[in-house]
Parts: C-alpha cells; structure tokens; sequence
C-alpha cells in the first residue's frame, strides 16, 4: 500500500529465514504482521469470519511446511493470493456439496477491492524507488532545487533565497537537473 510494504515484506523474508533455523518467535512476528491484512482481504471474499479464519490457518500451516522459502520474495502477496485461492477452493466445496439451490444463494462483495488496492500500493511503491534512484544522480543542489521546485511548489524568487543563489543560477541548475534526468532515465 505504501513504501512500508517492501519494508515489511524484507522483514518477513528475514523473520522466515529466521524460523528456518530455529527461532519459533519468528513466525509468531510474522503472523502478527499479516494477519489484520488478510482477515481483511477475507471480508471481502465471505462475510462468514469462521471460514477466514480457518483458511488463514492452512495458508499459515502451508508456509510453514513450505520447503522452498528462498523463493518467496513478497511474503504479503504470497499469502493473499495462497488465501483466495484457499477460500476458493472452499467455495467449490461448499457449492458441490450444498442442497439449497443456487437461485436461492445471496452473494455479497464488498465495494473495496484489497488486492488491487495492494497491487496498486505496490505499483506506487516502485515507481518512488525508480524516482529516488533518478534522483540519485543528480548534484546535492540540483537535488535541493529540484525538492524545492518540484516537490514543494516553490517559484524561482523563494529558492534564490533559500538557496542564497541568484535567479538565473537556480534556473540553471533546475535546467540541468532535468537534462541529467532525461539523459538517465532513457
């Protein structure tokens, strides 16, 4: 949802690692950390609490016997896609072995949508780290000014002064900050 997730989903690959050799608080911490998360991504799937938490439980028990754990990078989207599938499959359970007819069944769907609204996240996520790095290749000054210009809405006449530089230099450096950022970023 924000730049915590990579953050949170580094820890959590460092917290399995971890687990993996010995530390049972570990994944204690883990499932602190994901599990208001998925109770919600699972409302809005059922409203039937029960099976959520039931299925958290497997996909909780399906990490923890999951031999390969190098391979999982974004510990979150791992367990919300290993959490719809589970509530899937108990869906199709529940659809084969139900006698109320499916004209008699009421569907409901939450009017949020968390796993674009995660995907999303994570999306805007990227794209501030590729600005930052874009950003790292400019001059601590041209950096400065282009905070001040750009981020901050500043007009030129303020950032002379912040800057104690004069107007046409402070153009200049905004001019070739961005002449360095379009050179970078092709």
């Amino acid at each position: 949802m924000n730049p915590e997730m990579t953050i949170k989903d580094g820890r959590a690959v460092e917290l399995l690692r971890s687990y993996r050799e010995g530390n049972r608080a570990a994944f204690t911490e883990i499932y602190h950390m994901y599990i208001q998360m998925l109770l919600n991504y699972g409302h809005c799937l059922t409203t039937n609490t029960e099976l959520i938490k039931d299925c958290i439980q497997d996909v909780f028990v399906k990490l923890l016997d999951k031999q390969d754990v190098e391979g999982i990078r974004r510990v979150g989207s791992f367990l919300i896609i290993s959490l719809r599938n589970r509530l899937v499959d108990e869906f199709r359970h529940a659809n084969f072995t139900i006698e109320a007819s499916v004209e008699d069944m009421h569907y409901t769907r939450s009017t949020t949508d968390v796993e674009s609204d995660y995907l999303r996240a994570e999306m805007i996520s990227m794209r501030n780290e590729y600005v930052e790095d874009l950003l790292k290749t400019l001059t601590p000054r041209q950096r400065q000014a282009f905070q001040l210009y750009y981020m901050e809405e500043r007009k030129y006449d303020e950032i002379c002064q912040l800057m104690n530089m004069n107007y046409h230099s402070v153009r200049n450096l905004v001019h070739r900050g961005m002449l360095r950022l379009r050179s970078v970023a092709v």
